[in-house]
């Protein structure tokens, strides 16, 4: 039974990463009413206890298995409000005026907003 699990556990993780890989590195873009969303679409979110500015996300492990990172692609570059900021696993992520943004892992498409309010931490991530 543990090993079905852990077999189960390693499946899911994997699913997870390439998942974060599939969900873009170029910086997102605005929808029309306000709210960020990535290359694909998808709605972003920002962190209450990620302070802008330190460079850095605080949301890793088991929590950007829930809250995926908006990783940055190789040899982008960040301009105007958009800047990166490292992950403690060494990987780079988009920060919007300083503040990490995430996609959150039950949307399922493009104009999901689940996430927002989700235990008075997520957030819409907002221009």
């Amino acid at each position: 039974m543990l090993r079905k699990l852990s077999l189960s556990a390693f499946v899911l993780a994997s699913l997870l990463a390439n998942g974060c890989a599939a969900m873009g590195g170029d910086a997102p873009a605005k929808t029309a009413d306000g709210v960020l969303v990535g290359a694909n679409g998808m709605t972003l979110y920002t962190f209450d206890k990620d302070t802008a500015g330190t460079g850095k996300s605080v949301c890793n492990g088991p929590c950007a298995n829930n809250w995926p990172p908006l990783m940055v692609a190789a040899g982008a570059s960040a301009s105007g409000d958009w800047s990166v900021v490292a992950r403690d696993d060494g990987t780079r992520q988009w920060a919007y005026k300083g503040k990490p943004v995430y996609f959150w892992a039950k949307d399922q498409k493009a104009g999901d907003r689940t996430g927002d309010g989700f235990n008075n931490v997520w957030h819409l991530a907002r221009p």
